[in-house]
């Protein structure tokens, strides 16, 4: 794992200085002991929100919000556990790419080109690969109201085709985080990028989030084989437990027996959002609430889709602030994407990027009270 030209010298510290717009920006090493002193991390404050930012991974580390009361709670599962960051943890939160999610086969053909991807095993390539972007040390550098992020992935990175210059922007404002992804490449590709956090609305550490409460702005949902990868056409979520049109607890239908949730224990699938404006703004793709401290997180998106997992497979082995070992349904994660496989299903919105292309993605956290 190199660091990337330009990143900052070990211990070196950047004062805390307000944007434009009100948002106090810090920058400090991660690790305090100095074994990940290349690791830094960023703080946005903006009103009554913070958010952590870290160079590994384009990491959304933390996001803390108040509840009815007034009082803050750091609302993403993350440790500051440098091993467990570096292991079991390190997805949490992270910008997941070249390709997140899976690709049947480990193998894309692009213009009649086949090309073999570095395979995660099952028969899936999955987040890109196993040195994902998830795994890379990438540039940050201040930009007015929070942080830029910058990384190389050259040409034949995990087997993808073309060299692949990525940006992913952290800003923050008094009501809401706003992430932006920005990427160009030298040979036709196919990029597919999200972020990887968990939410819990009470606060890390305090329990499962089968009590809160989820709506998608999705009619439809792409049921998926044993592996995960999609069948293909669109079901309708109509009278299954994939109805969330209304608000309903995610605990409501997880252990129904409907055959798409007793392999995973749990959801682990994408919802195909309604239509996305046509001036390519970020309409709303999910509401959580979380009755007992009045948080909600609002999530708009410019994405076709929205996987959604509720940590179906944590086994307590990595623990946050709290000293709470993180266990199954610990947390949520909204994960804002085009559709798994696409590259082999023509039928959903392509993931293709081309020279001369710019890929755009925007998803915005607004956190709010109910």
């Amino acid at each position: 794992m190199a660091s990337p030209a330009g990143s900052r010298a070990a211990g070196e510290e950047q004062a805390m200085a307000t944007s434009a717009q009100g948002t106090e920006v810090r920058q400090e090493p991660f690790d305090a002991s100095g074994a990940g002193a290349a690791i830094e991390r960023w703080t946005l404050r903006s009103g009554a929100l913070e958010a952590g930012v870290l160079n590994l991974g384009a990491t959304l580390h933390t996001l803390s919000a108040p509840d009815r009361d007034g009082t803050p709670a750091q609302l993403l599962l993350s440790t500051d556990e440098l091993p467990a960051v570096l292991g079991p943890a390190r997805h949490f939160g992270a910008t997941v790419g070249r390709y997140a999610n899976r690709i049947a086969g480990s193998r894309i053909t692009i213009d009649g080109e086949d090309h073999p991807l570095m395979p995660t095993g099952g028969g899936v390539t999955l987040h890109g690969g196993p040195d994902g972007f998830a795994n890379r040390m990438w540039e940050a550098e201040e930009i007015p109201g929070g942080v830029r992020l910058r990384l190389h992935s050259p040409d034949g990175d995990q087997g993808f085709p073309g060299g692949l210059d990525v940006t992913v922007s952290y800003t923050l404002s008094p009501e809401a985080l706003t992430i932006a992804y920005h990427a160009v490449t030298t040979r036709p590709t196919v990029v597919n990028l999200t972020n990887h956090a968990y939410v819990n609305l009470a606060g890390e550490g305090s329990g499962d989030v089968l009590g809160h409460l989820l709506t998608l702005n999705a009619d439809h949902y792409t049921p998926v084989d044993d592996r995960q990868i999609p069948l293909g056409p669109y079901e309708p979520v109509a009278g299954t437990p994939f109805d969330f049109t209304t608000a309903r607890p995610i605990g409501k239908g997880i252990h129904d027996d409907h055959p798409q949730l007793r392999g995973p224990r749990g959801y682990d699938h994408n919802w195909v959002l309604r239509e996305r404006p046509a001036d390519g703004s970020p309409a709303r793709a999910a509401l959580l609430e979380d009755p007992g401290s009045g948080r909600t997180l609002e999530v708009l998106t410019t994405e076709p889709g929205i996987q959604v997992y509720t940590a179906n497979h944590f086994a307590g082995t990595v623990s946050g602030a709290s000293g709470v070992p993180y266990r199954m349904y610990a947390g949520v994660a909204l994960e804002t994407q085009h559709h798994p496989d696409s590259p082999h299903q023509p039928s959903y919105p392509s993931t293709e990027l081309r020279p001369g292309e710019e890929f755009r993605s925007t998803t915005v956290l607004r956190p709010g009270l109910a």
